[in-house]
């Protein structure tokens, strides 16, 4: 009786019992905010796809397993590898961008980081035993546009003359629990395009996903400082990191954002540009050192103008105006090389962009101690040939 007692005391007692209160209450509140997402924020085919989730823990499935799943193919080689009179097994994995389910045979189409490639499934084959959950629930019913997956089978061409994958295995890699925008194409034009540009910027990554020729842009700005690094090495110029954080802002004019340093007490800038640590190592002895790095100017914004931006600043001792202008026209035409394989680009179909500059373009003039150049004049509007 003792022991029931100070049981009761302990509960009855103030701090206790607002402790138990506050308790309910939180997790109550955390009910609440899961219920109103669910039904209030939540659109029809969001908590679909949260209900097929939650079907697919039931049969036992992961829809998010940890395991590594190796591949051994991408879309684009394994059509432009495919030969006919070889059987080639290949083990590929990413997005169902489309679904096509015709009884007991489906066609659906995978989108790796390459491009697309069609999947022929049959409930047969990839439900070897007696079960077949695996297509009759978790293909047909349970996945969705945009859920990673796996595939194991045996590259073909199909009656119509696609190269599609007979899958002989399926694995789910991950759920996506947002749905895409259906961008579709027929005889290459696109319908219900994903155009809207604030959502596009805002949306990158759907962008990415579902928009044709978006990724070119990120793999030639890769492919751009790539070759420019590989150029600037090769030319025996180092590499060097220098601070974000500065205690003055200069090396350009230009409003600072501005922090503060609570271990010093001290407002801090974040550099506006590199140009002053790097001409201190070139104090320091170093003959050319370049760095490629953000730069941040707390000033206006556009489409083409952000406050955040990459730079890459070169110095080298010993040299002048004419071997900048020689070094900065052979890298440019190196580099347009590099991303387009000829030194000439053409934008919006009409102007020639050449980066390789002609002798007549830029004659060199000498002029007491100074060099410069003159201008070329556009010789006609129609075939225009533009310095890069």
């Amino acid at each position: 009786m003792q022991i029931f007692a100070s049981f009761f005391a302990i509960i009855y007692s103030k701090d206790v019992f607002f402790g138990i209160i506050y308790y309910l209450c939180s997790h109550l509140s955390t009910y609440i905010r899961i219920f109103d997402m669910n039904v209030l924020e939540l659109s029809e085919q969001e908590i679909g796809r949260r209900q097929s989730l939650q079907e697919l823990r039931s049969m036992g499935i992961n829809p998010y397993p940890a395991a590594e799943f190796p591949t051994n193919a991408f879309s684009t080689e394994i059509k432009e590898n495919f030969k006919d009179d070889e059987e080639r097994e290949v083990v590929i994995a990413g997005r169902m961008m489309s679904r096509r389910v015709m009884g007991k045979a489906s066609f659906a189409e995978l989108q790796d980081s390459k491009g697309r490639i069609q999947v022929y499934i049959t409930r047969d084959d990839i439900c070897l035993g007696e079960n077949k959950d695996l297509y009759n629930n978790v293909f047909k019913r349970l996945l969705d546009i945009g859920d990673f997956i796996g595939v194991k089978g045996k590259v073909f061409r199909t009656q119509t003359g696609e190269i599609s994958v007979h899958a002989s295995e399926l694995t789910l890699l991950s759920k996506s629990l947002k749905p895409l925008p259906i961008v579709k194409y027929k005889d290459g034009v696109a319908y219900d395009k994903f155009d809207d540009p604030e959502l596009r910027y805002r949306q990158r990554y759907v962008d990415l996903v579902v928009n044709e020729g978006v990724k070119d842009t990120f793999l030639k700005r890769a492919t751009i400082i790539r070759t420019m690094r590989r150029i600037l090495d090769e030319a025996g110029y180092t590499e060097v990191d220098t601070p974000i954080l500065q205690s003055i802002a200069g090396g350009a004019s230009a409003r600072p954002f501005i922090t503060h340093f609570n271990a010093l007490n001290q407002d801090m800038y974040m550099r506006i540009a590199t140009e002053l640590y790097l001409k201190r190592l070139i104090v320091g002895g170093f003959e050319g050192v370049y760095e490629m790095g953000k730069n941040f100017r707390n000033e206006g914004m556009d489409k083409t103008h952000n406050p955040e931006f990459t730079c890459m600043e070169l110095y080298v001792s010993y040299k002048d105006l004419l071997w900048g202008m020689t070094f900065t026209e052979q890298m440019l035409e190196e580099i347009c090389t590099a991303v387009n394989g000829k030194p000439e680009v053409e934008i919006d179909g009409r102007h020639l962009v050449q980066s390789s500059i002609p002798s007549f373009a830029y004659p060199r003039c000498h002029q007491g101690e100074d060099w410069f150049r003159l201008r070329w004049q556009d010789r006609g509007r129609d075939s225009c040939v533009l310095p890069l």
